[in-house]
């Protein structure tokens, strides 16, 4: 099968978009099939890169890190028609996800989306959240996907949101897989893992305490630093490392300041990729406050690399984490001390055999075979029920007036 993913982002830049889209690229080449990237350029590509289409782009409002589609149009269309493309994934609701829509419309082929982004977690990046109000997201997201063949949910949050939000095309669960290999990492030692606390400064007898994330607002990583102290109090060995890069860094710092807890609190900035995997397997516990989370990643690379959860819980993190052994999820913010110094107390080990169970479950092979068996679904499911008519007119007239335009401006 002949495959194209419309993306706003992809490596260089690094995301958990970003991440599950290359997985998922290389599990459906691996089957055999054929996977073509049609995504934003970036000033850090490479000049040549196989199988990958970048399309002219401007960072994104305040999203500066992320990039939009802003033109390409007829070049796209173009080239997945000589590619003879058979099915189109978009991966965003935006500039390459429209494009993507247009150009399986113009070809005749299905449109699967996939929802990663939980919007109305992110309202306060647009004029501190008074421009933009969750109903505005509502009507946009219910106009895109519904122009969809079928919709990817990568957890029970995003089919009970899109439900909501009045999305009425197929939908199915299939959480994000990653590469377990990866952070299973036999050759990830004792001395490495050591030598990394040493180098964090953390001595023998302490606690290591990982957060790992963009540290934005929405990870609510406040709400760990604000309850260190209490943690502090029941274990003053522990030792809080945050990982990651963004907007909310410097905030996060001074909160550490006002608490006094800067002995206890470092901030590593953004790790090489390749090292992600030794924080995991040095770390005691992993934590998080997130409430965005609609895939989860990290929490997934934690547990293949043996490091137990203590994070707030939802009805895809429940799934996940549904082992004592595997870690324990909490309700509400207020309560996650209490959760992590009633966890640490237990001093319960990880179970290989339950741990085994959920690398199968959590696997990229996994989920590439589900995505894989929902695209033949939506292909049969398009051709039994596809009919132009069903598209609103205007819709497919404004579709087919904007690429004849673009067509003639760039042929001139």
């Amino acid at each position: 099968m002949r495959i194209g993913f419309f993306t706003d982002t992809y490596f260089p830049q690094v995301s958990g978009v970003a991440t599950s889209i290359k997985t998922l690229k290389e599990q459906l080449e691996s089957q055999g099939h054929e996977v073509y990237i049609f995504t934003t350029t970036d000033p850090e590509a490479e000049d040549f890169e196989k199988d990958i289409v970048r399309m002219p782009s401007v960072p994104f409002i305040s999203f500066t890190d992320r990039r939009i589609v802003v033109r390409g149009i007829w070049f796209a269309y173009q080239i997945a028609k000589e590619l003879e493309l058979e099915i189109i994934h978009t991966h965003t609701e935006f500039g390459a996800g429209f494009l993507g829509k247009m150009v399986a419309n113009r070809l005749h082929i299905p449109v699967v989306h996939t929802y990663h982004t939980m919007y109305e977690d992110y309202l306060h990046y647009i004029a501190n959240g008074k421009v933009v109000r969750p109903t505005h997201v509502k009507h946009f997201i219910k106009m895109f996907v519904n122009h969809s063949t079928g919709v990817v949910c990568p957890s029970q949050r995003v089919v009970d949101t899109l439900k909501r939000y009045e999305v009425d095309v197929p939908m199915k669960i299939i959480p994000t897989g990653i590469e377990v290999d990866r952070f299973i990492r036999a050759d990830i030692t004792s001395v490495e893992t050591e030598a990394l606390r040493e180098k964090l400064g953390i001595q023998n007898g302490e606690l290591m305490i990982l957060s790992l994330s963009r540290i934005s607002y929405e990870k609510n990583i406040h709400v760990i630093v604000q309850q260190f102290p209490e943690v502090l109090m029941s274990f003053p060995n522990a030792r809080l490392v945050i990982v990651g890069k963004g907007p909310y860094r410097d905030e996060l710092e001074e909160l550490v300041e006002q608490l006094g807890i800067q002995k206890y609190v470092q901030f590593t900035g953004e790790v090489p990729h390749e090292d992600v995997a030794c924080y995991y397997h040095a770390a005691d516990y992993f934590v998080s406050a997130s409430t965005s989370e609609t895939q989860g990643l990290t929490y997934a690379e934690a547990i293949a690399s043996g490091t137990q959860c203590v994070v707030e819980g939802n009805d895809y993190l429940n799934q996940l984490i549904n082992h004592e052994t595997l870690g324990a999820t909490f309700e509400q913010d207020e309560d996650f001390s209490d959760a992590l110094i009633h966890y640490m107390q237990q001093q319960i080990k990880m179970d290989p055999a339950i741990q085994a169970e959920k690398l199968i479950e959590i696997s990229a092979e996994r989920f590439g075979s589900e995505i894989f068996n929902f695209y033949q679904e939506l292909i049969h499911y398009y051709g039994e029920n596809h009919d132009e008519e069903r598209l609103p007119k205007r819709t497919v007239r404004k579709m087919r007036v904007r690429i004849a335009s673009l067509k003639n401006s760039e042929d001139k």
